[in-house]
């Protein structure tokens, strides 16, 4: 089993309300979605594994046992070209649960005209492989928002 902890802090949503059909349709995956604190902060690693992808709007850290975890930091800020953005890690490297990976200022993507509401999703898993779904609170970083069995 994987736990899966919050990579920031703010309130839990359901996907279904992640304002992008991808991920309020769990294309990419099920999970929970995180509507942040307005404040600078780092995002964290929500596993222990191996980052296996870097962008500065979104991450993947891939656990011993397969599990890979995507946080995608707001919607469509993938179109800020990594402005307000800075990478902490590097691909490839292995990170602890809790280990800053990128900061970012959720209230700057917003005065951008982006939504920061970040998905947390279990690449490649189904939703009944998920138990315990963080939907609807306060999180702070390090909060458990799921587990994957």
């Amino acid at each position: 089993m994987t736990t899966v902890t919050s990579p920031l802090a703010g309130r839990t949503i359901g996907l279904t309300a992640v304002p992008d059909p991808v991920f309020s349709g769990a294309m990419v995956g099920p999970g929970t979605a995180i509507d942040p604190v307005r404040e600078a902060s780092a995002a964290v690693a929500p596993i222990d594994g191996v980052v296996v992808s870097l962008h500065p709007h979104a991450f993947v850290v891939v656990d011993d046992e397969g599990h890979g975890v995507l946080t995608h930091l707001g919607i469509d800020t993938v179109q800020l070209n990594g402005e307000g953005f800075e990478l902490l890690v590097n691909k490839g490297d292995t990170v602890q649960r809790g280990q800053s990976v990128v900061r970012w200022d959720p209230a700057a993507v917003e005065a951008a005209g982006k939504s920061p509401i970040c998905p947390i999703v279990a690449l490649e898993a189904t939703a009944e492989s998920l138990s315990d779904v963080s939907v609807d609170g306060d999180v702070k970083a390090g909060d458990v928002l799921f587990s994957w069995h």
